[in-house]
């Protein structure tokens, strides 16, 4: 998404507070969805926002929250005031690092945090005393109140955050009853990447009279990348893979899988070919998970193997390879696998193992994509 030029910050009736922190860390053009969003945010007005990853949402809401907040909270402990709905861990942790970016220039004592399955349950519990902003999964949201860790009866603003993807992962149960414990009076922000028939559902039963805001898909910017595919024998796709790494001089590689059990196979071969290499999947902890992503991001591993259900948590600005492994299921799911190469300018290579029962199905892919990519015969290569 450009930046508009036309806009900045201190436009949009946020505090001169935020509008400092914002300056201090180079964030002084507003993308699109937040000089929409942000005005309508700060009047309590409920936002219906389609928006794709990547699009600048986050904070589109985060810095009206906190200014609404600021002043408001509530003296009760362990009733919050803000909760955000998201799907999985990682964006649950992304969130978080976002209104802790901002809560601390703001007078009050804001105090935000993040709760989600996979960790032990007890010290998300102590650590609900004081909690204004509440970013959480579902599931463990559900836990948290059927153990009176939190209350939900002192509200503001309610926020699903990539709504679609909850309900494709078997929220609605969950919602339903999270909504059903919520003050009748609040202010809600509902966002998603697509208005399928079942967001469409669940924001006719919240949303008042939402101002909807809607920003065009931003496309991966794949002139940067240079698409490879190999048609190659299934049993020959590891030595085939360990070669073009070794021959990289060092390079780092993001190598995505169809299934966990790909994944932890994949990392298995390269690490007893003395490649460093991590997976992760949605069976990993999630300390292992953030540790596998930052490891990359300093270089000290040279290759992540990654599920798709965890590739939009990915955002890495050089990464110089991207392997297709196993192709993925759709076009869509394609590009955005071969768009965490070639970004900020830096150009990449994306590569594809093709199998002989994948001919069509990759055919399919490069015809909807729009994108059309030469087969080399890796059997005529010496690996």
């Amino acid at each position: 998404m450009s930046e508009s030029k036309e806009h900045s910050f201190s436009q949009l009736g946020l505090p001169k507070e935020l509008i400092k922190s914002l300056e201090d860390q180079k964030l002084p053009t507003p993308y699109p969805i937040q000089i929409q969003g942000i005005p309508v945010v700060l009047k309590g007005q409920d936002v219906l926002g389609i928006a794709q990853t990547g699009s600048g949402k986050t904070i589109s809401y985060v810095l009206p929250i906190l200014a609404n907040l600021q002043g408001n909270i509530n003296p009760k402990n362990r009733f919050v005031n803000v909760l955000v709905l998201v799907p999985t861990r990682e964006l649950a942790v992304q969130i978080e690092k976002v209104f802790q970016r901002f809560e601390h220039t703001l007078s009050g004592d804001i105090k935000t945090r993040a709760v989600f399955g996979g960790v032990s349950i007890n010290p998300q519990m102590k650590s609900m005393s004081g909690v204004n902003i509440l970013v959480a999964t579902p599931g463990r949201l559900l836990d948290l109140l059927d153990s009176n860790a939190l209350h939900l009866s002192e509200i503001d603003t309610l926020v699903l955050d990539e709504a679609d993807k909850m309900l494709n992962l078997g929220f609605k149960e969950e919602l339903d009853r999270i909504l059903g414990l919520l003050p009748k009076k609040r202010q809600n922000l509902l966002y998603s990447a697509t208005l399928s028939e079942d967001v469409n559902n669940i924001g006719r039963n919240f949303l008042h009279e939402p101002t909807i805001i809607k920003i065009e898909s931003k496309k991966e910017n794949i002139d940067l990348i240079n698409q490879t595919a190999y048609s190659v024998e299934n049993e020959k796709k590891g030595p085939l893979l360990r070669y073009l790494i070794k021959k990289s001089d060092g390079k780092q590689f993001l190598v995505f899988t169809s299934s966990v059990r790909s994944a932890d196979v994949v990392e298995s071969k390269l690490l007893k070919n003395g490649i460093d290499a991590m997976s992760i999947h949605s069976k990993k902890s999630q300390g292992a998970r953030m540790d596998a992503l930052d490891r990359l991001k300093r270089g000290d591993i040279q290759v992540l193997v990654a599920t798709d259900l965890l590739s939009r948590g990915i955002d890495i600005q050089f990464l110089p390879y991207v392997v297709n492994y196993e192709l993925p299921r759709s076009p869509k799911d394609y590009i955005h696998r071969i768009g965490r190469t070639g970004r900020a300018e830096n150009r990449g290579d994306a590569i594809s193992f093709v199998t002989k029962e994948d001919r069509h199905h990759f055919k399919v892919i490069q015809k909807k994509a729009g994108t059309w990519v030469d087969l080399i015969e890796s059997e005529k290569m010496d690996f």
